[in-house]
């Protein structure tokens, strides 16, 4: 039974950090993608960060130079950095798996249509 359990979430005033972590069973880690993933309230998930079975990585431009992802397939785990929060990052935030499709379909990693597993969603709040 796969699952992903997200932890590290809280509240941060701006500029602030936190670290999400999420940890995976029940299937190949290495053999999939990883992505993070947020849902504000009244809005569509978007994607925020993934990485790929090679360690490729993709940001949406929002997060560009503050958040990092890395993964760690001896542990299966997945992190997100965050670094200088700011208040539109308040959001529920998703860890996620889907089969790796390779570098000529990169730019589908940040679409939640790829993705076939997903954690239960930790809140990260950023206050002004």
């Amino acid at each position: 039974q796969v699952q992903l359990v997200e932890s590290g979430g809280g509240s941060v005033q701006s500029g602030g950090a936190l670290r999400l972590s999420c940890a995976a069973s029940g299937y190949t880690y290495s053999r999939y993608s990883m992505g993070w993933f947020r849902q504000a309230p009244g809005k569509e998930r978007e994607g925020v960060a993934s990485i790929d079975t090679d360690g490729s990585t993709t940001y949406a431009d929002s997060v560009k130079g503050r958040f990092t992802v890395t993964r760690n397939n001896y542990m299966r785990t997945l992190l997100l950095q965050m670094n200088i929060l700011k208040p539109e990052d308040t959001a529920m935030y998703y860890c996620a798996a889907g089969p790796s499709r390779g570098p000529l379909y990169r730019w589908k990693s940040l679409l939640p249509s790829e993705y076939n597993y997903w954690g239960q969603g930790n809140q990260v709040t950023v206050s002004s």
